[in-house]
């Protein structure tokens, strides 16, 4: 990823922060010459000291027959918004767009073993819902055993961890000022959520 200095986190934390917030990515993976990407939700781990994302594929999706042996790019990206160059002191102004992005890689690993997915499940479900766990362990062992066997999960030890935000750092704080207060007016989730972070600079 091409990182700018003044558009770099400020460190490893901030952006497995970031990672777990916008945990709905996109794991790009390369089949011969061609890329393959999946948009998933992930699992992410960083409880041992290291950085482990975890999640599962459909099983009949082509991509899940490619993850190992290759390095795989996880993007989490969000949120984003076009900055007019209205709001910017100089007339000879372009337009831009503020955005946040984190890019991790590594070599993906399946996870076999009907006690191993039930446990990828389990965790996934504690990270994004733990109230649904109850209801998942009421539900018939034949179901589930037949959920999991429609799926392939995996795990990726992350080795390589790139991220940008940029948020208008190069600009004033006048500017920084009026920028902020127009995403704000949005109706745009979107647009609202990085007026916020610009504010947090």
């Amino acid at each position: 990823m091409y990182i700018p200095h003044q558009f770099k986190f400020k460190d490893r934390n901030e952006m497995v922060a970031f990672m777990k917030r916008y945990s709905f990515a996109t794991i790009v993976t390369v089949k011969g010459n061609i890329p393959l990407a999946t948009q998933l939700p992930f699992w992410v781990d960083d409880s041992a000291g290291g950085l482990r994302l975890i999640s599962h594929f459909a099983l009949a999706n082509e991509q899940a027959k490619y993850i190992e042996g290759n390095t795989s790019l996880v993007i989490f990206s969000e949120p984003h918004a076009y900055i007019s160059p209205v709001h910017y002191d100089k007339k000879e102004s372009v337009p831009t767009w503020d955005y946040m992005a984190v890019h991790a890689y590594g070599e993906p690993k399946i996870i076999a073993g009907e006690n191993a997915v039930a446990g990828v499940l389990e965790q996934m479900i504690r990270f994004y819902e733990p109230g649904y766990l109850q209801q998942w362990n009421s539900l018939p062992e034949k179901y589930k055993k037949g959920m999991m066997k429609a799926i392939v999960a995996f795990e990726i030890e992350v080795v390589d961890l790139q991220g940008q935000k940029k948020l208008s750092q190069n600009k004033t704080a006048a500017e920084r000022q009026r920028i902020s207060e127009h995403l704000e007016k949005s109706e745009n989730t979107v647009e609202m959520a990085i007026a916020q972070h610009i504010r947090e600079l």
